[in-house]
């Protein structure tokens, strides 16, 4: 990688590590996952064990004390596997559920959970998303009601990323019924197996094949109150906070996979032939892909200056939502021309871009809707 002003070098021997890893433990095997329909724990247990899973929480836990440029160079590096359910089972895992833990959790919950989940021997999942409620999560109708020393929870999740073979769950749900929803959420930690806790259905996806996706089903759920994450009825409030990070890791995922993307397409047009030539020899083809990637890499330097902003502690919802926005709409741009000029081949299932194609739709949808991203940016300008 070329040297950058946001990486020091500590950071890029942490991505050349985990390329090395993913190249070597990831993408042999990415194929067998996506038939299978899931990611094998033990691959949590070997990135855990290099300590990849836990790389912005405390050394106590087996982290690494870093910061979100560290999330960035995972992310990256995960979009740049071609199996897009790998890099989003992870990112849950490490950037999107564990760190309501690492934000709220009191120091017995921590020491309780955290030292499994950067091991890789817990995987973690959050349920945020419902039916009826996904980016709109104040609108959310899943309760809670305290019963004694005990919260009783009811209601549906929906779309839920580890939702199958998870352990740990961080649950929103309305606990105060007399104010507006964003003023009412509670986030509950509730493990696999709580009686009443299910998973309805794995549900079947367009992409994202190798990771599992479920609807979960809570019904009278006890909840001890130790296991309530924060304070009560300030669960929206951490959801809104951990947005941000979410955004950014999946701008830089993008990121990874349109750059990936353009790299295996330009292989295949340079050697391509084609009317007494190859496809590389096409102006049009040459300018499309160059085009393209001037506009990665102003996507990708838009989430490393979100990023850096974040880090320093600078406020930063309008630029991560533009990356957001950006990004998750260039990815879905940059596979159609790489499908394209791959012509049939790209329409071919054993093609990693046919499957990159199918992956990356859901970048503008998941984490914030392109149209929600649009309207946070309309609102502070």
């Amino acid at each position: 990688m070329i040297n950058s002003p946001y990486f020091s070098d500590e950071l890029i021997m942490l991505r050349n590590e985990i390329r090395r890893f993913i190249e070597a433990e990831v993408v042999p095997h990415g194929d067998a996952w996506e038939e299978a329909g899931k990611v094998p724990r033990e691959i949590f247990r070997k990135i855990g064990e290099l300590g990849f899973l836990g790389m912005r929480y405390p050394e106590k836990y087996g982290g690494a004390d870093l910061d979100t440029m560290a999330s960035v160079v995972l992310a990256e590096e995960l979009g740049r596997c071609t199996f897009g359910g790998f890099s989003a089972d992870l990112l849950v895992h490490t950037d999107m559920a564990s760190p309501h833990l690492a934000n709220v959790g009191t120091p017995e919950q921590l020491a309780r959970w955290m030292p499994d989940i950067t091991a890789g021997t817990r995987i973690c999942a959050v349920a945020v998303t419902e039916p009826g409620a996904g980016s709109d999560v104040a609108g959310m109708s899943t309760r809670a009601v305290l019963d004694g020393d005990e919260w009783v929870l009811n209601g549906t999740k929906m779309f839920i990323t580890n939702g199958v073979y998870g352990d740990l769950f961080f649950v929103a749900a309305k606990t105060d019924f007399t104010v507006k929803g964003s003023r009412g959420v509670t986030i509950f930690a509730v493990e696999k197996g709580a009686p009443g806790f299910s998973v309805g259905r794995k549900l079947n996806k367009t992409g994202w094949l190798c990771s599992d996706t479920a609807e979960l089903i809570f019904d009278n759920v006890r909840v001890p109150a130790e296991n309530i994450l924060g304070e009560v009825n300030k669960g929206f409030y951490a959801i809104m906070k951990n947005f941000q990070n979410e955004r950014t890791v999946l701008g830089a995922m993008a990121m990874g996979e349109a750059s990936k993307a353009i790299e295996l397409t330009l292989d295949y047009v340079k050697n391509r032939p084609a009317f007494g030539g190859v496809l590389w020899d096409k102006q049009t083809i040459r300018q499309r892909l160059a085009e393209r990637s001037a506009q990665v890499e102003a996507g990708r330097q838009l989430v490393y200056s979100s990023a850096w902003m974040d880090a320093q502690g600078i406020e930063c919802v309008r630029e991560v939502s533009m990356a957001k926005a950006y990004c998750g709409d260039l990815v879905n741009k940059v596979l159609y021309d790489c499908v394209q000029f791959h012509g049939g081949a790209g329409y071919m299932r054993e093609t990693p871009v046919e499957r990159m194609s199918r992956d990356a739709r859901v970048q503008s949808i998941g984490g914030g809707a392109t149209e929600v991203m649009l309207e946070e940016i309309a609102k502070r300008l």
